[in-house]
C-alpha cells in the first residue's frame, strides 16, 4: 500500500512542543503545509505554508493529491474539526491523522468534569439557539465561540431565553502559555481562541424543554393552524421518531410536528403552500435551534416532494386527498411509516377507505376541555380527529 499523501495534524496552543514524534516527522516531511495563520505561525511553516481560502474551501488542498501535504487543525481533527470534511473526499489509504487533546477535552480537564456527561457544541459558526434543546437544570455544556466578543453576546442570549442563572467560565487559549480561565461573562479583554463552560446547576426546575412529545402550543409561532398539543403527542407517538430518521411533513402549518421530530434527533422536509406559514415554520426552526435539521419547501405535494431525501416517515396534516395518497404510496420505500390526520367527514371517509385497503391502525380522537359555562364549568368539545397510521 502506498504511503498516505495527506497528514492531518492536530495542533494545540503549545505548538510543536505538544506534538508526538510521529506528528513532528509528518510535519517535517511535508512539502506543503495548509493551516490558518495562527497554526502556520506556531509551527514556523515559512515558505511551505498555505493559508486556507476565505471562505473555507478544500479544493486547493485536494488539488495537491499525490504530493506530501500536511493539514493543521486545532486539537482533535474529528471532534468539531475539519478532518471529517476532508476525509469524505478521500479513500482511507490516502490520509492519516494525528490528534491531540482538543478544546473540549482541555476544558473538561480544567473544570474536573466527566467529558462523557457533558454536551459539546461548536458555536463558533452556529447560532446560540443550538443550546435551547440542550440546556436545563444540572446540565453542563462546553462550547467553542467565534471570538471574545461572542461571550457577552452569549450571556445576553442566555438571559433573554430563561437561562440567565447559568454559571459561565470563560476559557482562553487552553493548552498554551496564554491559557486563562475566568468566571462570569463581563470581561472585555478575552483572547481567542475561546470556549465557555456552562453549568446549569442554578437554573430553575422549569428551565429547558420538556423531552416528551407534545410541547405547549404557545411555544410556537402560528396563526391558529397548528396540530394541537394532545393530538400532536399522539401523532408523534405514531410517527415514532428515531435519531437520524427523515420526515416528510406535508401541510406544515406551524411546523410543530417537524420541530418536535427534529428535537428527537431527526431531520425534516416540511411542505407548505402559504408563504406566511412557511415563514412561521422557519422562525420556529430558528428559535428551537433546528434550522440545520428542518428544511421548508414552499409548494404543494406531491410535486414539491421531487428530489427530497427518501423518508423514514410521512405525516399528512390535513388528511390529503386520494391523488396525494396514491402518489405517496408509490413514492414511499418499504418500511416507511405514514400518519394522516383528518377532521372533515370527507377526509374521514377517505382515511377509512385507505385503512380498509392497506391496513394499519384507524383511530378516532375525541377531546374536550373544561371551560367556563355561566357561573360554573362545562366540557367544551374539540372537533374529532381521525388518524390513520400504517407502515408501507
Amino acid at each position: 500500500m502506498a504511503e498516505p499523501w495527506l497528514s492531518i495534524i492536530g495542533l494545540g496552543e503549545d505548538g510543536p512542543a505538544g506534538l508526538s514524534e510521529a506528528s513532528r516527522d509528518a510535519l517535517a516531511a511535508a512539502e506543503i503545509v495548509f493551516g490558518g495563520p495562527r497554526h502556520l505561525a506556531l509551527v514556523g511553516a515559512g515558505g511551505r505554508g498555505r493559508d486556507w481560502p476565505v471562505p473555507f474551501d478544500l479544493a486547493p488542498l485536494l488539488a495537491l493529491r499525490g504530493r506530501r501535504v500536511a493539514m493543521l487543525v486545532s486539537g482533535d481533527p474529528f471532534w468539531f474539526g475539519a478532518g471529517g470534511s476532508v476525509a469524505r473526499h478521500l479513500a482511507p489509504e490516502e490520509w492519516r491523522a494525528f490528534p491531540v487533546a482538543g478544546t473540549f477535552s482541555l476544558v473538561a480537564a480544567r473544570m474536573g468534569w466527566r467529558l462523557e456527561e457533558v454536551h459539546c457544541l461548536g458555536l463558533h459558526a452556529a447560532p446560540f439557539a443550538r443550546l435551547r434543546p440542550v440546556l436545563a437544570r444540572g446540565v453542563r455544556v462546553i462550547a467553542t465561540l467565534r471570538d471574545g466578543a461572542a461571550v457577552a453576546e452569549l450571556a445576553g442570549w442566555l438571559d433573554a431565553n430563561g437561562f440567565g442563572a447559568t454559571r459561565i467560565t470563560v476559557c482562553e487559549a487552553l493548552g498554551g502559555p496564554r491559557e486563562r480561565l475566568r468566571q462570569g461573562a463581563g470581561w472585555t479583554d478575552i483572547a481567542a481562541p475561546v470556549a465557555v463552560a456552562l453549568d446549569g446547576a442554578d437554573l430553575p426546575r422549569a428551565a429547558g424543554l420538556p423531552r416528551a412529545g407534545g410541547l405547549p402550543d404557545d411555544m410556537f409561532h402560528h396563526d391558529g393552524q397548528i396540530t394541537k398539543r394532545p393530538v400532536r403527542a399522539l401523532t408523534l407517538s405514531a410517527l415514532a421518531p428515531r435519531p437520524g430518521d427523515h420526515l416528510w411533513d406535508i401541510g406544515g402549518g406551524s411546523g410543530s410536528i417537524s420541530v418536535e421530530w427534529c428535537l428527537a434527533g431527526g431531520h425534516a422536509s416540511t411542505i407548505e403552500t402559504r408563504a406566511d406559514r412557511a415563514a412561521n415554520i422557519r422562525r420556529n426552526a430558528a428559535d428551537f435551534g433546528l434550522a440545520h435539521r428542518l428544511t421548508v419547501i414552499e409548494g404543494a405535494a406531491p410535486v414539491a416532494l421531487a428530489g427530497l431525501p427518501a423518508p423514514d416517515a410521512v405525516f399528512v396534516g390535513g388528511g390529503g386527498d386520494a391523488a396525494l395518497h396514491e402518489a405517496l404510496w408509490a413514492a414511499m420505500p418499504a418500511g416507511t411509516r405514514l400518519v394522516a390526520n383528518g377532521v372533515t367527514l370527507e377526509t374521514e371517509a377517505l382515511l377509512a377507505g385507505l385503512h380498509a385497503r392497506h391496513g394499519g391502525s384507524l383511530l378516532r380522537v375525541d377531546l374536550a376541555e373544561a371551560a367556563p359555562l355561566g357561573r360554573m364549568r362545562g366540557w367544551q368539545a374539540a372537533r374529532p380527529v381521525v388518524q390513520w397510521s400504517v407502515t408501507r
